[in-house]
């Protein structure tokens, strides 16, 4: 077999899982409830941050706080100061991709 294959959980458990950690790519699978959050920190390398379901609520530097609904990507520098939360009643679901890998 060629390729490799990676499973993501599916329910509405919280969850942060790290389903790929290479030297090429991070790719992250979360799942958070209401009032779920991240820690406040800065991003380790360009993040491509897709809503899967639910409503981010997401302050990026020193900008007031946006929110973006299923279906949008988005496209976050290195270095930027990131406050991922999920402030509504439906479960949140992001798929995070980090490339080039931290530390790259």
């Amino acid at each position: 077999m060629i390729e490799q294959i990676y499973q993501m959980v599916q329910n509405n458990n919280p969850t942060i899982e790290k389903v790929i950690a290479d030297e090429n790519v991070h790719f992250n699978h979360m799942i958070l409830g209401k009032s779920e959050g991240l820690p406040e920190h800065f991003s380790n390398s360009n993040v491509y941050m897709a809503v899967i379901r639910g409503l981010l609520s997401i302050g990026l530097d020193e900008q007031e706080i946006h929110e973006y609904p299923m279906g949008t990507v988005l496209k976050i520098p290195k270095g930027i100061k990131m406050n991922v939360k999920n402030q509504h009643d439906e479960t949140l679901e992001l798929i995070v991709i980090k490339v080039p890998a931290p530390g790259k």
